[in-house]
């Protein structure tokens, strides 16, 4: 139903050409059918190259994700820093387009970790920088065929937005190649009702990623995956359903995502559960959806 995608992330940080050169085949024999590619810094990894690798292994790039680390700053910053995080996120297009990705997701408001407090005056006016800080990357993302996905995280990771209908009204007024990247981890944090909320992003979603609520495999958790996949089919989506994971190895990227024990006996058994149980869930909602349609005919 969709195409399964996963990020290199569970297995390495930074991706870098080395890696994938690595990993693209790994990923590829386990069967998955697309990657998300991470762009820690620009120059990690070759576009031209990395397409042609990902062609050789009948691979697509489910799309770009665009990494926000201290100093990566739209909002409540200096011109000065805005102007050099836009400019990182249209290196981030232009490598998206280079690859064939559709889209470039992430948090790209602010940095992961920075949370202040905001009045709703000053909500608003973050609310109306952001617009005028990422208009011209839109534009310059709209004339390469590139949508951007705006990515809610949870309240431990922003005080921007957190939840879908936030997200929604963030990324009012802007082009129609601007919606949202949704992230199932997150949301099971923040939103009363998950599902729902898959709805309400529907018009908007230009990406989704998946993990566990515990950020393992999908199907090992509490989280209803037959009624997230029922909503978001619902919805007309018809991109990547991409697993988003870390390794605990890389003391970096551990500290950021909060991995303090291993997910899975092995990153590989990581990789691999996560796209047995997705594949096997997306392919049941499909073929229930394909047998109320044979009723209704």
């Amino acid at each position: 139903m969709y195409a399964i995608g996963v990020n290199p992330w569970v297995w390495a940080s930074p991706v870098d050409d080395e890696a994938l050169a690595e990993l693209v085949p790994r990923i590829a024999a386990f069967g998955f059918d697309a990657v998300e590619l991470p762009i820690e810094q620009p120059g990690d990894w070759d576009p031209l190259r990395t397409r042609d690798l990902l062609a050789a292994h009948d691979l697509v790039a489910a799309a770009v994700c665009a990494v926000t680390p201290p100093g990566r700053e739209l909002v409540d910053a200096p011109p000065s820093v805005v102007e050099a995080t836009a400019a990182y996120l249209k290196t981030c297009v232009d490598s998206a387009a280079a690859v064939g990705a559709p889209c470039v997701g992430g948090p790209v408001y602010a940095s992961v970790g920075r949370t202040w407090r905001m009045s709703a005056v000053a909500r608003a006016a973050c609310h109306v920088d952001f617009r005028r800080a990422l208009a011209p990357v839109a534009e310059h993302a709209g004339e390469r065929g590139v949508s951007i996905g705006v990515e809610a995280l949870n309240r431990y990771e922003t005080s921007v937005v957190n939840t879908v209908e936030q997200a929604v009204e963030l990324i009012d007024g802007l082009p129609p190649n601007v919606g949202l990247m949704i992230d199932s981890y997150h949301m099971n944090i923040e939103e009363a009702d998950p599902y729902g909320a898959v709805r309400v992003a529907g018009p908007h979603i230009k990406h989704v990623q998946v993990s566990g609520t515990n950020r393992g495999a999908p199907g090992a958790d509490h989280f209803d995956w037959p009624g997230f996949f029922t909503a978001l089919a619902a919805t007309g989506y018809a991109g990547a359903v991409c697993f988003e994971s870390f390794t605990a190895q890389n003391e970096t990227i551990a500290t950021a995502a909060s991995i303090w024990r291993p997910l899975a006996s092995s990153q590989d058994a990581l990789a691999r559960d996560a796209l047995s149980y997705l594949r096997a869930a997306t392919n049941w909602i499909g073929n229930a959806r394909a047998r109320v349609h044979v009723a209704d005919c």
